[in-house]
């Protein structure tokens, strides 16, 4: 049987601002993706979500991004690479002490936002990343779009890797997704996107914005909890996906015979 795991960015609240559908998303995902407090998030937002992640037996991963609370860590920055493991050590560390506490376990790392595609393409940065991630703890796995330079860093790194999907994200023909100030960026519909999702995980493939298919690789499929609709979206694609036979399970979670 086919398997994919199905994450979600959460934990994004921050004080008196509320972000997200965390609470009712968390029942259709296999794995989440916490903010660290440089984008989005605080100490007390990122307990919670920990624990109610952990409540659940959804599994956690830590989501570090830009220091850009004002464009919610979507807007590119002049970093250099010490910068970047510098951040990534901090967040994922603050993240794994709020699992320590809470009797949790982290399973994953996956930047976020523009750092993220920043080390799609840059092997300096994906670098930078896969050996901050290696030297807080060699056993996480590194979460990474699929094809991209952060995937070939974290092999080299010798850690574990998982290829990530977007169901909710249209795709360029050279595998990059269409960025966010593109007006064709998102997809909003909750058929399409299951539709989509189910291509990924059966056939290795995503239509492009230009009509190519382009392989991919599915280990993990993402969705964005700040998506308006969220909650309906997670459902309809986890529905698809069992439909078509795919099993929904985390990426660390133990093959079946």
């Amino acid at each position: 049987m086919a398997r994919v795991d199905l994450n979600c960015d959460m934990g994004e609240s921050h004080g008196a601002w509320t972000m997200g559908h965390d609470a009712d998303v968390l029942p259709f995902v296999s794995s989440v993706n916490i903010a660290c407090g440089f984008h989005a998030g605080d100490p007390t937002v990122m307990r919670t979500t920990v624990r109610a992640a952990a409540e659940r037996g959804v599994c956690i991963g830590a989501h570090p991004g830009l220091p850009d609370l004002l464009g919610f860590g979507r807007r590119e920055m002049a970093v250099s690479v010490d910068d970047v493991y510098d951040m990534t050590v901090y967040q994922v560390g603050a993240l794994r002490a709020v699992c320590t506490a809470a009797g949790a376990k982290m399973q994953h790392v996956k930047p976020h936002g523009a750092l993220y595609n920043m080390a799609a393409v840059q092997p300096a940065l994906a670098d930078a990343i896969a050996r901050a991630v290696r030297d807080v703890d060699a056993a996480l796995i590194l979460v990474g779009l699929s094809g991209s330079a952060l995937l070939t860093a974290g092999a080299t790194c010798g850690l574990r890797t998982a290829s990530e999907v977007f169901a909710d994200r249209h795709y360029r023909a050279d595998g990059t997704l269409v960025p966010r100030s593109h007006p064709a960026a998102l997809i909003v519909d909750a058929e399409r996107s299951a539709a989509r999702a189910v291509q990924m995980a059966l056939t290795r493939t995503v239509t492009a914005i230009d009509g190519t298919d382009v392989p991919v690789s599915a280990d993990t499929i993402c969705i964005h909890g700040d998506a308006a609709g969220a909650p309906i979206l997670a459902a309809r694609i986890r529905a698809a996906l069992e439909l078509a036979g795919v099993a929904v399970a985390a990426i660390s979670a133990p093959a079946h015979p």
